[in-house]
């Protein structure tokens, strides 16, 4: 059980499990270390062994494939010897085109604001704690990378473009564009970036550096 002692080391952070709600006390981790819940054995955080360097550059690797991804050809529609080329944004605003409009903001928040602001928030974060500067506004992007986690559903997007593609194989002639499969490798660079951005780790450090993110 947590102490009252515990709590005036400020080396040491209060957190809720999040599968049994026991409140319990995580010190500094090293670098591979990881703490579970002493009451289900949930993890509760982890500092992974590769430090913050790793996330940085998967991060930046998503950044770069985003530009592919968004930017490429993502699919081309051959029907009766008429083409016609797409790419990722120009899908949502097809589908507002079309009487769509919910569906197409959907689509542009699910797979194009939300996955950019998430990616750029945390490679802004990453950096502003690995160079140990408390950056402009450092408090408050973080803050905002757990209210725009939930909007980046890549792979949800990719499960409805099999499904259609499926759909429309015996209608026309689909031809897969740079953009899918840069938008595939996003897919996996961005959750294994994502595995890696521990929160916990990330405050602690921020913490050190004076970027206070308590409540004001």
């Amino acid at each position: 059980m947590p102490d009252g002692s515990a709590g005036r080391n400020d080396t040491r952070e209060l957190v809720a499990c999040h599968q049994c709600d026991e409140l319990q006390y995580i010190g500094v981790l090293a670098p591979g270390q990881s703490v579970r819940c002493y009451r289900c054995d949930a993890l509760l955080a982890r500092n992974p062994a590769g430090g913050l360097l790793l996330p940085i550059l998967l991060n930046l690797g998503a950044l770069l494939l985003m530009l592919l991804a968004y930017f490429l050809p993502f699919l081309t529609l051959e029907i009766q010897g008429r083409l016609q080329t797409t790419t990722l944004p120009g899908t949502a605003k097809a589908l507002y085109e079309a009487g769509m409009g919910e569906t197409g903001i959907v689509v542009l928040l699910t797979t194009v604001i939300g996955p950019v602001v998430l990616v750029t928030g945390s490679l802004y974060v990453l950096l502003g704690v690995k160079l140990y500067r408390p950056l402009p506004g450092l408090r408050h992007i973080m803050v905002w990378i757990g209210h725009v986690l939930p909007w980046g559903m890549l792979d949800v997007f990719m499960v409805g473009v099999l499904v259609a593609a499926v759909k429309l194989s015996d209608m026309a002639n689909l031809v897969v564009g740079p953009a899918l499969y840069a938008y595939v490798a996003l897919i996996v660079v961005s959750t294994a970036a994502l595995s890696l951005f521990e929160p916990h780790v990330i405050w602690a450090r921020m913490d050190r550096m004076g970027v206070w993110y308590r409540a004001r």
